[in-house]
């Protein structure tokens, strides 16, 4: 009976690895949808975020059926408990992905995103989507110090973030008032997806040790100064 109840723990570890594939290919695939003018790019990234969304029902649904059946305690019940977290967080990952194509497609024949814009916009892409690669890596391994480095890893979405809207205030911008409320959103999508797949990290983090990043961070470094190992 407990290896069965453990197995099912496992299944819902395996379906968040699977829900960070599939944002993960999802972004890249919206991103290339949004520079290359593709049309049927876009709208496949737009109908597989079905997909995205029935994997996180089905993950709530047997996460609720396991606290119903199993009623968990202590560490079983923050995997139950922190997993339900972090499928909403892939699952809104889904959605910005979807966001970014949708803006493709609104701009279709034309890429939404100009010339000389496109290589921070394509960063940005990459960034995210390799920063959610890594949160499955996380989800997968239960390596604290590779969740811990995440949100450095942010930092460069963020300085590009604030690249991109600079170009918007510069006097030299040239482009349409359209063009600018499409970086703008563009931006801020890429910006809460690098966002949430930091959040996964971090809910990785107080799955493992029972404490939130900060408290853990501020409990390793008092160690470290009091010299202990």
């Amino acid at each position: 009976m407990r290896d069965a109840y453990h197995e099912e723990l496992d299944a819902i570890g395996d379906s968040l690895v699977e829900m960070a594939r599939l944002v993960g290919s999802a972004l890249g695939r919206a991103t290339t949808a949004l520079l290359d003018a593709d049309l049927a790019l876009a709208e496949g990234v737009i109908a597989a975020d079905e997909k995205i969304n029935d994997l996180h029902h089905e993950l709530e649904n047997r996460a609720i059926d396991l606290l119903a059946r199993q009623q968990p305690v202590a560490t079983d019940l923050r995997i139950v408990v922190t997993s339900l977290r972090m499928s909403a967080d892939l699952e809104r990952c889904g959605d910005l992905a979807r966001h970014v194509a949708k803006v493709a497609r609104m701009r279709y024949p034309e890429s939404a995103v100009p010339a000389d814009l496109q290589s921070t916009v394509l960063e940005m892409g990459q960034l995210a989507q390799r920063l959610v690669a890594k949160a499955g890596l996380v989800i997968a391994t239960k390596d604290v110090d590779k969740a811990l480095e995440m949100e450095q890893d942010d930092d460069r979405i963020d300085a590009l973030h604030r690249e991109l809207l600079s170009h918007l205030i510069d006097e030299r911008w040239h482009h349409s008032i359209e063009t600018a409320v499409d970086i703008t959103l563009v931006g801020r999508y890429y910006e809460r997806f690098a966002d949430h797949a930091v959040s996964v990290a971090k809910r990785v983090v107080y799955l493992v040790t029972g404490e939130h990043v900060a408290e853990f961070v501020a409990a390793a470094e008092a160690a470290e100064a009091a010299g202990v190992e």
